[in-house]
């Protein structure tokens, strides 16, 4: 009887590690409007609620398309979207797909997507990634935004 009790105690161990094995990522990160189109994070900022995101992960050698999940932004203008297993030969980015905003769905060249690593043998503890943010510009500039890049000093040379 004992030898039972041993031999469905060690099952039981090594399927709670199996099962232990497929890691559940989740990957977080925000949606912002460029108020003033300077191409970058202000203090005048707004963030995006309802933004439309997508996670895709590419096979790093024939670029095909393996996993897709997509997420919304909230009203702090964040996403979280969760992604399982391993993903150690794949290249996966968030990348936008959707404004809610008409006026301030313009894609940022170079903020439209952001690479994050999918991998347990990274030397990272935790299965939380975190994004860096993504950005529409306006269609207008706030009327503040001369003021702020010139405290920045980033104004037009014109």
């Amino acid at each position: 009887m004992a030898k039972i009790q041993i031999f469905v105690f060690a099952a039981l161990c090594l399927a709670s590690v199996a099962l232990a094995k497929v890691p559940d990522f989740v990957v977080e990160g925000r949606v912002y409007c460029d108020t003033c189109r300077a191409g970058f994070e202000t203090n005048v900022t707004e963030y995006i609620e309802g933004a439309k995101v997508r996670l895709e992960c590419k096979h790093f050698v024939n670029g095909k398309i393996e996993h897709v999940v997509e997420g919304i932004t909230d009203k702090t203008g964040t996403y979280k979207v969760a992604m399982k297993d391993n993903h150690e030969e794949e290249i996966c980015e968030v990348a936008l797909v959707e404004s809610p905003l008409s006026s301030c769905s313009e894609i940022i060249p170079g903020r439209d997507r952001a690479r994050v690593t999918l991998a347990e043998d990274t030397g990272i503890t935790s299965h939380n990634r975190y994004a860096n943010p993504l950005g529409y510009l306006t269609n207008q500039p706030l009327a503040i935004c001369d003021a702020l890049m010139a405290m920045f000093k980033l104004e037009d040379d014109e």
